[in-house]
């Protein structure tokens, strides 16, 4: 194997594929980075069994091939060295079987690789039907509802997302059981057959950060894993095993207070009160509804107390009390894109519901915190 390529083509494929490289790896041969080139062009594989993820760079993105092969380089240095090499140009050349000679005009690594017969088979299926989603579209799911993903492993199914696609509706939920977010939208091609899946966390955040152009995404389910198609990159994640627990019943279909205000108000109030209990476990506010008006106020016992009023739109006999996580309550704001939103609540103890006054493919859920 024996090719020169451009340093920036190069470090942005390499870059998207060690994102699939866990440390806690106990398999030497899934510490590295598959380098595999044919006469198609240069194919780049990182793997930790659960997570695959795969660049191809064609042949005419190659300055110059002089000769095929296939290696597999030792990931914990590789991505380092083609960062800092001060050329424009790379050239790579295998020696003596498993060694490789990565250059430019004025620097040169010899590096010990590993076999590459010793890496896994990965079977990178597709679908005849896959279901197209665009890119920015697939990154704002993301963004408005991966925040309440739990990081507790305790409830292992928590701590991925939930997609389900019935006919064109595709919903993305996710909870921690103290808040829930929920998305929808239409996709242009209905789906031949019913979805209902759990996407490890962690790793649809890293599919998150490889998107960056409004491409068109392709999704591939099958019953244990789901493969991704965006541009030259193919993204395949095992799933989480298991039924995703039913949360449609938790979302009140009807409120006893409606409350419209003003986004950016609201959370510059709830921003400002929760500075006296960012020390705070739970971070808890309180916020009281009178009439049409709303004060929210906080109290640490050590520092002192906080109280904002906002002028709001309500019934003229709302009356309410009622405590949560200031930080919950700004993680699901900043979804939110409308200057008014609605909070729709039922009692002190009922879950809070924030709704965009335009958008009704997004919902925000919260548990308040019972304080005594």
């Amino acid at each position: 194997m024996k090719f020169t390529i451009e340093k920036n083509i190069l470090l942005e494929n390499l870059s998207n594929v060690v994102k699939a490289i866990s440390a806690k790896n106990i398999i030497p041969i899934l510490n590295g980075v598959k380098f595999e080139l044919n006469s198609e062009g240069l194919f780049l594989t990182a793997s930790d069994s659960e997570l695959t993820i795969r660049a191809f760079i064609p042949n005419e993105s190659i300055t110059k091939v002089e000769s095929e092969g296939s290696i597999i380089i030792q990931s914990k240095y590789i991505l380092d060295i083609i960062r800092k090499m001060p050329s424009d140009l790379i050239n790579f050349e295998l020696m003596d079987g498993l060694k490789i000679k990565i250059s430019s005009d004025n620097s040169q690594y010899d590096l010990n690789c590993l076999d590459p017969k010793e890496y896994p088979s990965l079977k990178l299926e597709e679908k005849e039907n896959p279901i197209v989603i665009k890119g920015n579209t697939f990154k704002t799911i993301i963004s408005q509802t991966a925040f309440a993903i739990s990081t507790q492993e305790l409830r292992p199914l928590l701590t991925g997302l939930n997609f389900k696609i019935v006919g064109d509706v595709f919903e993305c939920i996710a909870t921690d059981s103290y808040r829930l977010a929920k998305k929808n939208i239409k996709l242009d091609t209905p789906s031949d057959e019913e979805i209902n899946i759990v996407i490890p966390g962690k790793n649809i955040m890293e599919l998150d950060k490889i998107i960056t152009e409004d491409e068109d995404v392709y999704m591939h389910v099958f019953s244990n894993k789901i493969l991704f198609k965006y541009k030259n990159i193919i993204f395949q994640s095992n799933l989480l095993s298991g039924t995703y627990p039913n949360t449609s019943n938790l979302i009140p279909n009807d409120f006893a207070i409606i409350v419209n205000t003003n986004l950016n108000n609201y959370f510059s109030a709830i921003d400002r009160a929760a500075l006296l209990t960012q020390s705070k476990d739970k971070n808890i506010v309180k916020m009281r509804i009178k009439n049409s008006q709303m004060i929210i106020n906080s109290y640490a016992s050590e520092i002192g107390k906080v109280e904002e009023k906002l002028d709001i739109e309500t019934s003229a006999d709302a009356n309410i009390d009622i405590s949560f996580s200031a930080k919950y309550m700004l993680d699901a704001l900043k979804t939110m894109k409308d200057e008014e939103i609605l909070i729709l609540l039922n009692g002190e103890v009922k879950p809070i519901v924030i709704k965009s006054m335009t958008d009704e493919s997004l919902i925000q859920l919260i548990l308040p915190i019972k304080t005594y």
